[in-house]
C-alpha cells in the first residue's frame, strides 16, 4: 500500500554514469516498500529540498532499489550528489510497467536518460533482445562498461556527435531501426526517451510491420503526489502516475501527435 509519508532509506552505493548522472543503490533502514516492477517508479525525498519522481533502474530483489538519477534541477542534484550513507525517503511503488507476458522477441529502443527504466527488462535469457540506444555523445552513454559486457543481448549503440575515440554509428536511433534484423510478428517493442524519438521510432517500426499494439512507450510528466489526486501530471484523459508511465502506442500516439499537451 503507498502512503504520503515517504520511508527512510540509505544510499549504500554511489556510481558516477555521466557527467550527470549516477546510479543509487538504497537500502531500506528498517522497513522496506513492496516489490518495484520494471517501468514504474519512485517518490524520492531529498530532505529539506525537495521531492522528484525518479524510475526504477535495476529490481535486485533483496529488498534494495536501483535509481539513475540525472542532475536537472535542485532536487535531482542533491540526489545525484547523496553519497553512500545518505538517508533519503521513497515513497512508491508507483506507476505501470513494461507488459513482458508472452514476449517472444524483444526491442528495446531508448534515448539518452530513457535507457535508465529500460535496464530492467535487459539480458533475459528465454528470448532473443536487441537493444538500439542513442545518446549526445559517447560520454552521454549511460552503463557504457556494462552494456560491452552483455553476452545475450545484441547491443547497438549510436550518437549524435562522436570524438576521435568513437568508431561506433553516429545518428538517430531512428536509423538502425530502419535495417536492423526483425521478425514483425514475433517482436515487442518498448521505447523510452524524447517524445519526439518515440514518435519516429514507433512510426519507423509501424512501417515495418510491428503491431502499435505490441509497441510500448513510457511517458513523461511533472509528477507530484504519485497517486492521481494533484493532476499536475495530466496528459490528455491520463493521469500519467497512475495510468503510465508506459502506456501501449495506440494510447499514447494521439497524445504525442497534439500541439500543447
Amino acid at each position: 500500500m503507498t502512503t504520503w509519508v515517504p520511508t527512510p532509506y540509505r544510499v549504500v552505493t554511489r556510481t558516477v554514469e555521466t557527467h550527470d548522472s549516477a546510479t543509487l543503490v538504497l537500502r531500506p533502514v528498517a522497513e522496506s516498500l513492496p516489490t518495484f516492477r520494471p517501468g514504474q517508479f519512485a517518490m524520492l525525498y531529498a530532505h529539506g529540498i525537495g521531492e522528484v519522481p525518479i524510475s526504477i533502474s535495476g529490481v535486485p530483489g533483496d529488498g534494495t532499489l536501483v535509481h539513475t538519477v540525472r542532475a536537472v534541477g535542485a532536487v535531482s542534484r542533491a540526489l545525484h550528489d547523496a553519497a553512500p550513507g545518505t538517508v533519503i525517503g521513497v515513497r512508491g511503488p508507483f506507476g505501470t510497467a513494461w507488459r513482458l507476458d508472452d514476449v517472444e522477441d524483444l526491442l528495446v529502443v531508448a534515448g539518452g536518460i530513457g535507457l535508465a527504466p529500460l535496464r530492467p527488462v535487459l539480458g533475459h535469457p528465454s528470448r532473443r533482445t536487441v537493444l538500439v540506444a542513442g545518446a549526445r555523445t559517447p560520454q552521454d552513454l549511460l552503463y557504457a562498461d556494462e552494456l560491452a559486457a552483455l553476452s545475450d543481448v545484441d547491443v547497438v549503440l549510436t550518437v549524435d556527435h562522436g570524438d576521435h575515440d568513437w568508431h561506433g554509428r553516429i545518428g538517430f536511433v531512428t536509423e538502425p531501426l530502419a535495417s536492423i534484423p526483425l521478425d514483425p510478428d514475433r517482436t515487442t517493442a518498448l521505447l523510452c526517451g524524447p517524445e519526439p524519438m518515440m514518435r519516429f521510432c514507433a512510426r519507423t517500426l509501424l512501417g515495418r510491420g510491428v503491431p502499435a499494439a505490441r509497441i510500448q512507450v513510457s511517458l513523461e510528466r511533472n509528477m507530484q503526489c504519485g497517486i492521481g489526486l494533484c493532476g499536475h501530471c495530466q496528459l490528455g484523459p491520463l493521469l500519467l502516475c497512475r495510468d503510465g508511465p508506459v502506456t501501449g502506442y495506440p494510447v499514447a500516439e494521439p497524445l504525442l501527435l497534439a500541439k500543447e499537451l
